[in-house]
């Protein structure tokens, strides 16, 4: 008998025969026959049964990749399916679509079978060649195509037609598949099914394999939902091609017989495979279109890195994809996507995966795609469609947090994406971003998405970055959106995320990087929204500011001026973005050098700010501590003392005691109290407020990490060399870990640690340390930033103080050139350089050369800085010593007095440098023969320095040393030795034995030993 079948008919010829279809008007049947409708399928008269020679394949095992790639896991899967000694017996491959799930089942299924010889088959390709070890092989393989139930029970109904013994004529369709399964159940043979392409596990209700110990079932399904693991089932995730396998693969497919040798370096085929994010399909087809088009890979990389050419131009047209592939790569998620859509929260999974689209493919936080402006975004999709909820959390259809978690845990029950609910982070490959935005809903809407997910982003963004891991993590994501935005992020006004990413990165000590950024917003501001928008002109205030920060002061101070003119113009007098080009311009001239035109332009903006905004706004409050600093810098640190505590009293009283201005004022104050004179207050000072920016920031945000190195310095300050070298040891780990070792603040935790290594007497390490500062200044931040003048300027003295006086001397000629290039001859590192370079030149031998640039220096110091500037008063300090080492010791002692007496007035009695300058006095009085006067006047200043800085500073014990000194030359030879010795003891204690002071403190016992 034969059966000839349509989609519209059956024609049956013979006798006795059956025939079924949708529509059988019009057909003849043979006597005895007869008709039976049934849905979906036709039934055809089976031959007479007959017994299968086994083993037995029944369907289709899908033929091996081409080039195709052996997978550890295959080996995961033979040890685990086989190991008798496990309850396991099923196991679920899950992964994405595309990275080969069903490659690798095959693989497994062909080594399942070991046979050898023919097979008899029904719907088979074939023999399959077996490796000759049968003891666990399996006698029947049924390779099923599980996208559906009907699929499912269609398979097992023709696998019981070839197993049960008669067949299973006269049974539908479900009895024969349950006929089927109670076989599997019952026999003795040991059986593999695989079940392909699963969709979900309701899929296979009712129609599960029976759990035996002879049998064996594989499934695949990007689907990973609970529900496939239980006792005996276990899912094992299929994950992309590492990058060898990857570069593997392609130098394989690419080379063709009959096709022209191609000339790929490896680099180039390891740049493709992380393009394409090693995901095996695109692989594939990216292989099949660069072998078809002839193109090398760089083109091929640089096609695909073009956002205007679609994905799907890029590989293959149907008719030509590689290894019997039905969808190119970027159609291949867009079941699970329809699908995914169909779950609830009903409606959200495509508009949350446009989201994640334009965001970086790694690590997005879950809290970026729960935020308010991505749940508004949701609800207007899936409003606009009319899938609304009517359970659950969303009734009413408003979405909520929960319907945004629901609905990442969809997306990842489907392998769309990665939602790892520890770490709550979301990672979606590349090419699945790329598929989702180039879908026609996707183009379609990105106008809407792109402002969604950049409020997102800035929702997400911490006022304070105390995480400044987080902080990155964020900038990498607006990063990759602005790079998707296609200008939607300029419609009528700039996003705010435009500005939050760019200060980000300067905050992170990115601040060359935050220039440039800032500079090509500016362009791309006056084209999208005209040169006077406000927000060009805020752009044109980050560039320039972020210019200052990266070393260009001359730069930033002009940019300055002419933004102030174009708000005057723009804006008016009294806006508020006009006072704040005030503000700039005059803290860019105190830094240019120009520190009285600051304090009077910053004076006259104070006068301003309190008329047009009162005494209590913010800006008010920053302008009056910025002039606090400024009478600080000028000399004043009086001044600026009470400055600080009356803009803390109201900082205080106005914002509360853990805000963030009035934790800086706090530190500001501090700062200058160690200025003052005052290192015990300042020590505790910087102590209370780590202990609050501890409580209130936490121990990696960059204000606590900034208040360390200033409590760190100010304990060395206050005598206490060692511990200054802890802590900022200690410091620079942490710096390293939170900012990275190139972050401007981790370079200048370096040049301090180098400055106390030196206190301690380990100047040939700080040498050391400097060079290797100052290369890496070179590298990260140009030879022109200020640091790196700074760090040049501290190698310098480092070399005159391991004896290379003459390269210091050189070191600051050099230095000197290039800070009046820079800076300009007025600026104050200008000027300190002259200083040093004079100090160096007298330690050279050049004693008058240096008195002449001394005298040179303070004219021009008078003039730029003013009589009492700390700078002035320190250069008359240089001058007199240096006058009376030239032999003119009456003049260095009048010079002193003369000193003294205006320390005492501008600094206060107990300044630190006051007392150096008593010291110095004393030292003079006894060269000139006064020693009962010098002997007098050092014990005044050990008893002054006793309680001012303790027993154990650096200087108490200088003062000691020359106290001692003075006792010998007053003939007490054997009172010098016993205050050397006990000296002596301190040192050790304080010290350290190799200490320059201590060596020289034992030569000078030693000496008045011999005269006792």
């Amino acid at each position: 008998m034969s059966v000839e079948s349509s989609p519209s008919r059956v024609r049956v010829r013979g006798d006795g025969a059956l025939g079924a279809g949708r529509d059988i008007k019009g057909n003849a049947f043979g006597d005895g026959s007869k008709a039976i409708y049934i849905e979906h399928q036709i039934v055809q008269e089976a031959p007479p049964w007959q017994e299968p020679t086994w083993p037995v394949l029944i369907g289709v095992v899908p033929a091996q990749a081409g080039y195709y790639q052996h997978r550890p896991q295959i080996e995961q899967l033979v040890e685990e399916l086989e190991d008798s000694s496990t309850s396991e017996w099923c196991l679920v491959i899950t992964g994405t679509g595309g990275v080969g799930k069903t490659q690798l089942a095959a693989e497994y299924a062909r080594t399942a079978l070991h046979f050898e010889g023919d097979l008899h088959g029904a719907g088979g390709d074939g023999g399959v060649p077996g490796n000759g070890s049968g003891s666990r092989a399996v006698e029947l393989l049924l390779w099923v195509n599980a996208t559906n139930q009907q699929a499912i029970t269609d398979a097992y109904a023709l696998a019981a037609q070839v197993v049960l013994p008669g067949g299973a004529a006269g049974l539908d369709a479900n009895q024969a598949a349950q006929r089927f399964l109670a076989w599997l159940r019952t026999t003795a043979r040991r059986w593999l099914v695989v079940l392909d392409d699963a969709t979900a596990p309701s899929t296979l209700t009712g129609l599960w394999p029976p759990e035996v110990s002879v049998g064996r079932v594989l499934v695949t399904t990007r689907s990973r939902d609970a529900a496939w693991s239980t006792e005996t089932r276990r899912l094992l995730q299929v994950c992309l091609f590492t990058p060898d396998q990857s570069a593997a693969y392609l130098r394989r497919a690419l080379v063709r017989p009959g096709c022209p040798e191609r000339g790929d370096s490896d680099g180039e085929i390891a740049a493709l495979a992380d393009d394409l994010g090693h995901l095996p399909l695109a692989l594939a087809q990216a292989a099949a279109y660069l072998v078809d088009t002839g193109r090398d890979i760089s083109r091929y990389r640089s096609l695909l890195a073009d956002r205007a050419r679609l994905l799907a131009h890029l590989v293959p047209d149907i008719g030509g994809l590689p290894d019997a592939q039905t969808r190119t790569v970027n159609a291949v998620w867009d079941i699970s996507l329809a699908l995914a859509d169909t779950y609830r929260p009903v409606g959200l999974a495509r508009p949350m995966m446009e989201i994640s689209a334009v965001l970086d493919a790694s690590a997005i936080p879950e809290q970026v795609l729960t935020t308010s402006a991505v749940r508004s975004y949701l609800n207007a999709i899936r409003a606009m469609s009319g899938k609304v909820n009517t359970v659950g959390a969303s009734d009413g259809g408003v979405v909520d947090e929960v319907d945004a978690e629901d609905t990442l845990r969809a997306l990842h029950r489907l392998n769309l994406l990665d939602h790892d609910s520890n770490a709550r982070t979301v990672r979606v490959h590349q090419l699945i971003q790329r598929a989702v935005r180039e879908h026609e809903s996707g183009r379609k809407r990105l106008p809407q998405v792109v402002p969604a997910s950049a409020s997102a982003l800035v929702e997400s963004w911490p006022e304070i970055e105390r995480d400044t891991a987080f902080a990155l993590i964020l900038r990498t994501h607006a990063d990759a959106l602005i790079g998707h935005s296609s200008g939607f992020l300029w419609q009528g006004s700039a996003h705010p995320v435009l500005f939050r990413v760019g200060r980000s990165r300067g905050e992170a000590g990115e601040v060359k990087g935050a220039a440039k950024y800032f500079e090509r917003l500016v362009g791309d501001a006056r084209d999208a929204l005209g040169p006077d928008h406000p927000d060009t002109l805020s752009f044109r205030h980050e560039n320039a500011y972020w210019r200052g920060r990266a070393g260009g002061i001359a730069e930033t101070l002009a940019a300055y001026e002419q933004l102030l003119i174009d708000r005057l113009r723009v804006q008016g007098p009294d806006h508020s973005d006009t006072l704040t080009a005030r503000n700039e311009v005059a803290f860019w001239r105190g830094e240019s050098g120009d520190v009285s035109g600051a304090i009077a332009a910053t004076e006259e903006l104070l006068a301003d700010r309190l008329r047009v905004l009162g005494t209590d706004h913010p800006h008010t409050f920053a302008t009056r501590g910025n002039l606090a600093g400024l009478l600080g810098e000028a000399g004043d640190v009086a001044g600026a003392v009470n400055g600080y505590e009356d803009l803390l009293a109201d900082r205080l009283r106005v914002l509360g005691p853990d805000h963030q201005d009035t934790l800086t004022t706090r530190s500001q104050l501090a700062h200058l109290l160690g200025e003052a004179g005052d290192v015990a207050g300042a020590v505790n000072g910087y102590e209370d407020l780590l202990a609050d920016r501890l409580r209130v920031l936490g121990p990696d945000h960059q204000d606590t990490l900034t208040t360390r190195n200033n409590l760190a310095a100010m304990r060395g300050y206050a005598g206490d060399a060692v511990g200054a070298v802890s802590a900022f040891g200690d410091l620079l780990t942490d710096l390293e870990r939170v900012l990275g070792p190139d972050h401007p603040r981790t370079l200048s935790t370096r040049g301090n640690l180098a400055f106390w290594r030196a206190e301690v007497g380990d100047v040939v390490g700080s040498l050391s340390a400097y060079e290797d500062l100052l290369a890496d200044r070179l590298r990260v931040l140009g030879p022109d930033h200020p640091d790196t003048l700074a760090s040049r300027s501290d190698l310098a003295g480092a070399q005159g103080e391991t004896g290379d006086v003459v390269g210091a001397v050189t070191s600051y000629e050099q230095l000197l050139t290039d800070r009046l290039r820079k800076l300009g001859r007025d600026h104050p590192d200008t000027l300190a350089t002259r200083s040093n370079l004079a100090g160096w030149r007298g330690e050279a031998g050049d004693l008058q050369g240096a008195i002449a640039a001394t005298e040179e220096l303070l004219i021009d110091q008078l003039r730029v800085l003013g009589p009492d500037h700390p700078d002035t008063l320190a250069s008359r300090n240089n001058l007199a010593g240096r006058r009376g080492q030239a032999g003119d010791v009456a003049a260095a002692v009048a010079a002193y007095e003369d000193l003294l007496a205006d320390q005492v007035r501008v600094l206060g009695a107990d300044h630190p440098s006051t007392l150096a300058t008593r010291g110095n006095l004393a030292g003079w009085q006894g060269e000139a023969g006064d020693v009962s006067g010098a002997l007098l006047a050092q014990t005044n200043l050990l008893a002054d320095r006793m309680r001012v800085l303790g027993p154990d500073h650096p200087e108490t014990l200088s003062t000691r040393h020359n106290l001692a000194e003075l006792q010998g030359q007053a003939g007490d030879a054997a009172g010098a030795v016993i205050a050397y010795e006990e000296l002596l003891a301190d040192m050790f204690r304080i010290l350290g034995p190799r200490h320059p002071l201590t060596f020289d403190t034992f030569c000078q016992m030693q000496q008045w030993k011999s005269q006792a």
